[in-house]
């Protein structure tokens, strides 16, 4: 390893996703490869920290399993968390090239280990579900925020136990959408919001009250960013893509803010397909997105 202030790690799992049609498997694995042959390392003058090979993905799933691939998952995240605690120790910025949600299991169960620390959720959706607001829980990618705050597949809301791995009020979601099904429980649950309208209409200006969620009473605070969180206009490479959102523009400068905290640890990101992005221009926008924020962690 040499002195650079970012070191980068792939987490190439796509074991959190349903099939996007039967025998397909979710193209999101890919993810750090699009980017990296694109120059990412050397545009954000990043150390390679190398990639965590996740188990092979099952499609075969049934109403009534619980999570697809919940022991998979478990066993991943663990190794995540394992491969990521000599990395913290060396206060760089770190960044996490998923894969799907599922790897925040694996991120925030790595801090849990050394103490409290928030969440800056970056998500077009509140990925909220879990046994008691739905009647089946089926795809961890869509239940990652219900399960590290301790809601969700017994197999993996407790994993070396020590759940839930970040605690309601120490969690500020950014970017969902007005319409998302899960913003009143939420709300109950004392887990702040910034609605997409609300980071459209009022840009990077939400960044002081994102970090006071994330920075009050915490050690530190990490950053998941689903990519389905910018508007389906810049960013259709996503298994769900949804309009309304703000633009890699303003992404970008809140990225930037946050990454320039001395109490933030690092990011991941998660969610982009290749299979979806037959010219490239999407991972494109990626690249010069997250150059852009992480040029704040340069020398």
């Amino acid at each position: 390893m040499t002195g650079r202030n970012v070191i980068v790690l792939d987490a190439p799992s796509n074991l959190g996703l349903s099939p996007p049609e039967d025998g397909v498997v979710p193209g999101c694995y890919k993810l750090p490869w699009a980017l990296r042959d694109r120059g990412l390392l050397e545009a954000i003058d990043a150390d390679d920290g190398g990639s965590l090979v996740p188990p092979r993905y099952c499609s075969q799933w049934a109403p009534g399993d619980g999570d697809r691939n919940a022991e998979k998952i478990a066993s991943y995240s663990v190794q995540l968390a394992d491969r990521l605690q000599p990395i913290i120790k060396m206060h760089r910025k770190i960044l996490v090239l998923g894969g799907d949600c599922s790897i925040l299991l694996g991120t925030m169960l790595a801090l849990k280990r050394r103490g409290r620390y928030g969440l800056v959720f970056l998500d077009a959706h509140g990925d909220f579900r879990h046994p008691e607001n739905s009647p089946e829980i089926r795809a961890a990618a869509g239940e990652d925020l219900a399960i590290v705050t301790g809601h969700g597949d017994a197999r993996l809301i407790n994993l070396d136990g020590v759940g839930p791995y970040v605690r309601h009020e120490d969690v500020h979601v950014v970017g969902v959408r007005s319409s998302d099904e899960y913003l009143d429980e939420l709300a109950t649950r004392q887990i702040s919001v910034t609605t997409s309208h609300d980071v459209v209409e009022r840009g990077a200006e939400v960044i002081d009250s994102v970090l006071e969620t994330a920075t009050a009473h915490t050690d530190g605070f990490w950053i998941h960013l689903d990519l389905d969180v910018i508007d389906s206009s810049e960013m259709p490479a996503v298994d769900c893509p949804e309009p309304e959102g703000p633009s890699f523009a303003v992404i970008t400068e809140i990225l930037r803010k946050l990454l320039s905290s001395p109490k933030c640890v690092g990011m991941e990101v998660t969610i982009y397909d290749p299979d979806l992005d037959p010219t490239g221009a999407c991972a494109d926008r990626i690249v010069a997105c997250l150059t852009a924020a992480f040029s704040v962690a340069k020398h």
